[in-house]
Order: C-alpha cells, then sequence, then structure tokens
C-alpha cells in the first residue's frame, strides 16, 4: 500500500515574515494534525521512541490523538517532556525521532515534531498541565540554571516529592529559550507558560542569583539546607575569531545580539533602553541554528543585505534543514566556503571582511570534510558582522570559584551518574557537554534527577 504525502505545516509567506517577529510556522489544525496521524503505522519496535532523548511514548500519544482522546494524548507526552510545545518547535527531530521512523526507508517520516506541538499547544491552552503534585518529602534540592536542563531537572525531582529552588543568573527565567531563540521560532509567552506550570507545581524561582558569586555551592547545601545540587548553566560564552579587527564596533557576537533582542527587547525602537544599531550590510559567521537565527533577526531589523560566511559546504552546514530552508526564503545569501581572516575599519568602526577562499579535504573527526585553505582571498563591505562559530560555558565554573572539576575548555566533569567532582552536585546539558540542543539538555536534566533520586534516598537508609 502506498504511503500517504507528509502533510506540510502552513507557513507565513517569506517576504511578509522576514518584516515581522511573529512565528513562521503556523502549525496543525486539528484535521490536519488527524491526517498527520494517520500516517503512524503504530510499529512494534518503535525506533522513533528510542531517538527521542526524553523518550516520548510517540506511538502512544499519535494514536490517543487518533481517538480523539486529546487530554490523554497530552498526559502520554508530559509524563516524558514537560516542554512538549517548545520541543515540537525548536527539536531537530530530522536527526532524531523522525530521522529513526520506518517511513523514511520508502518516503518521508511522520511529522512527529508538528504533532507534539499541536497536542502541547492543546494542553497548554486547556491548562492540562496545571494539576496538584504528591506532597513534599521535605527534602530540599537546587537547581541552578533556568533553561531546558535545569527545567527538566526541576519537573522531575518536584514529580517525586522534592522541595525545588531554581536559581537563575539573569533577570529572567527560560534560559536560552528566552534569550537565545527568536520569537519567530518560539514565541516567548509559550515559555513564560511552560514555567508558569512549573510554578504551579510547587518549583520556586529565584532570579538575579550568580552561583559561585552570589552565594556558593556550598553556602547552598551548609547554610541553606540543600541536600543535592544539579548544575544546568548551558554554555554561554561566545567563542571568537582570533583574527585581526575583531574588536571594532560594530562586530557583535550571537549570543549577545540575540540576547539584546530577544531578552532586552532591543528591537522595540525608539522606546528599548538598549537598542540594537545594525547598518544595510550584515555579514554572519557560522552555520548552525544561532547563526540561522541571528543572520534572520538582522533581517527583521531592517539589514538590506545579509550573508551567511561559512568555510564549509551547504551539505555541511549544521543548522537544521528547516532553518536553513527558511534563511533561504528570506533572501539571506550563503556564501560558502569562505573563511573570515581579518577586519578592517576606519575610526574603529567595521567597514570590510576579507575573507580566504577554501577547499574541502578528507574528514576530520567531526565526520565533514576539512575545510583547507587555497591562497585566495575576497573582500566585502560590511556594516556589522556576527560571530556565531560556538558557546562555552560560564567562565566562572573554570575559575574554580565552585571547587568543581573541569575540562580545558570549561566544561564540568562528571562522572556515568553525571555526579560532579563534588558529592552530591550533578550537572548536564551544555554546561558539561558544549553546545547541543534543547531535547538533549532536557534528556540529561531527566537523567540527572533519576540518579539525584538514587543518590538521596542511598543517604535517607
Amino acid at each position: 500500500m502506498k504511503q500517504a504525502p507528509r502533510n506540510r505545516v502552513q507557513e507565513q509567506d517569506p517576504q511578509a515574515r522576514s518584516q515581522n517577529f511573529l512565528e513562521v510556522a503556523l502549525g496543525y489544525s486539528l484535521e490536519e494534525a488527524r491526517q498527520e496521524a494517520l500516517r503512524c503505522i503504530d510499529c512494534k519496535n518503535p525506533r522513533c521512541v528510542q531517538a527521542c532523548p526524553v523518550k516520548v511514548k510517540i506511538p502512544e500519544f499519535i494514536k490517543l490523538l487518533l481517538e480523539d482522546s486529546l487530554d490523554e494524548a497530552f498526559e502520554k507526552i508530559y509524563e516524558d517532556n514537560i516542554l512538549p510545545s517548545i520541543c515540537g518547535r525548536v527539536c531537530p527531530q530530522e536527526s532524531q525521532c523522525e530521522g529513526a521512523c520506518i517511513l523514511t526507508i520508502k518516503g518521508e517520516s511522520v511529522n512527529i515534531g508538528a504533532l507534539e506541538r499541536f497536542v502541547g499547544d492543546y494542553g497548554m491552552e486547556h491548562n492540562l498541565a496545571d494539576k496538584p503534585v504528591k506532597d513534599t518529602n521535605g527534602i530540599k534540592v537546587a537547581v541552578v540554571g533556568s533553561g531546558p536542563a535545569g527545567l527538566a531537572n526541576a519537573a522531575s525531582l518536584r514529580k517525586k516529592g522534592y522541595e525545588v529552588t531554581i536559581y537563575e543568573a539573569l533577570h529572567d527565567y527560560g534560559g536560552v529559550l528566552k534569550y537565545g531563540i527568536p520569537d519567530f521560532r518560539l514565541p516567548k509567552d509559550i515559555v513564560t507558560s511552560e514555567i508558569n506550570n512549573l510554578e504551579k507545581m510547587g518549583v520556586k524561582f529565584i532570579k538575579n542569583a550568580v552561583i559561585g558569586k552570589s552565594i556558593t555551592i556550598e553556602q547552598l547545601m551548609k547554610e541553606e539546607g540543600y541536600k543535592s545540587i544539579f548544575i544546568g548553566s548551558g554554555a554561554g560564552l561566545p567563542s571568537s575569531l582570533g583574527i585581526p579587527g575583531e574588536n571594532l564596533s560594530g562586530v557583535y557576537y550571537a549570543n549577545e545580539f540575540l540576547t539584546r533582542v530577544n531578552l532586552m527587547k532591543s528591537r522595540a525602537v525608539p522606546d528599548s533602553l538598549t537598542p540594537m544599531k545594525l547598518g544595510d550590510n550584515v555579514a554572519v559567521v557560522g552555520g548552525g541554528n544561532v547563526a540561522m537565527d541571528a543572520a534572520r533577526t538582522a533581517k527583521r531589523l531592517g539589514a538590506k543585505n545579509v550573508f551567511i560566511l561559512y568555510r564549509r559546504d551547504k551539505t555541511s552546514l549544521p543548522a537544521r534543514l528547516d532553518e536553513i530552508h527558511h534563511a533561504e526564503q528570506e533572501g539571506i545569501d550563503f556564501r560558502l566556503l569562505e573563511n573570515p581572516v581579518e577586519l578592517t575599519g576606519e575610526d574603529r568602526i567595521v567597514k570590510e571582511v576579507k575573507v580566504e577562499k577554501m577547499k574541502l579535504g578528507e574528514p576530520d573527526t567531526s565526520g565533514r570534510r576539512r575545510p583547507l585553505p587555497t591562497g585566495e582571498y575576497a573582500t566585502y563591505p560590511i556594516d556589522n558582522i556576527i560571530i556565531s562559530i560556538g558557546q562555552k560555558p560560564n567562565p566562572i565554573i573554570k575559575d574554580n570559584t565552585m571547587g568543581l572539576d573541569t575540562q580545558p575548555w570549561g566544561g564540568i566533569v562528571t562522572d556515568e551518574y553525571l555526579m560532579t567532582s563534588i558529592p552530591g552536585v550533578f550537572a548536564g546539558g551544555d554546561v558539561v557537554t558544549g553546545a547541543a540542543t534543547v531535547i538533549l539538555a532536557m534528556g540529561a536534566g531527566k537523567d540527572a534527577a533519576h540518579h539525584m533520586h538514587e543518590y538521596l534516598q542511598t543517604k535517607q537508609q
């Protein structure tokens, strides 16, 4: 029997959306969701579940959706994923659940991400996550960071009865979900709603608290009475190019750029206290999702010509296929096999970027073909350049103000149970692995909660 084609999610028109920050993907209607759910063949050995970092029971929630049991479908997802509306929008499903779908052998996978988003949004609209949680067991645990790893960890521990408090360094909660991902991919009211659900569960939140500066881990445990701590503070320190001219005015790092636009509302000109000034010609260095977000944001802020400089070819771009496709639709220019080597300016303001043309050699440790210099150069006029070549954890951690063992690049060292060098202190997500995805961070937070529970139960005996 021939498989029905995948149902496409409707989107804003590219020309219109490149001028606004409204969500690009409009999501499924109920009928569209049903039609897509019918494509699932309910495998006996669902590889999609194994490929999901938090092990959502995908065929089960899809079956409930087909039975019009939407409340139950949401509850089935929520058993394993406390951020379904978020994950349905920003997870790289093509390399995880959808990539493992058996339908890809002869065609296209089930659009699991869009179905998860539909059910997650339904649950949000009907307050299905607003349910009482078991009474506390009197054991206090602290979570450092309110990003996806911290939120998943906190929710998992609260469901087990622990008294959970999340400490956030910034003035708003959500971590990278709030400061890193633009509204056109993830509207911030969705993030706020998901965080509100955790508050209703009994999770406490404290902002403007920099662990290691405002208060130490030792103080949290000895003075505040926390019996275990999870560190999920992410990777917010940008990597630099290390080329001449990088300190010129008009040079931004993607984390700074996106934080000012997303969290500090710098796009609200003239009302913003931290306006973002861009010229007509903006270059973005990098090929990941953050680079795509930066380029598409620059376009929406009024830049006329936005181009991406990436030292490999298109097949090597690490960004999601949807994000690359959307960027191309919105007029972002991809200048591939080009590597910035120098920035020049006038009156300390950047004016040009010099690039070296590259060619591809043998594969490197990433599995992609290594970019090699050719000795050929080109120069482009620019008004701004946004650098997006990776992030590392906050240097507070590596400076050892916390007393933690760390990797040379700054990440926290953990054992197979995600425990750090300090007994009772666990860590997971980008602060351990380096910058990765939302769902992988959530998986780490959830796994750490399981190990923290075992650790605490052992101590109680």
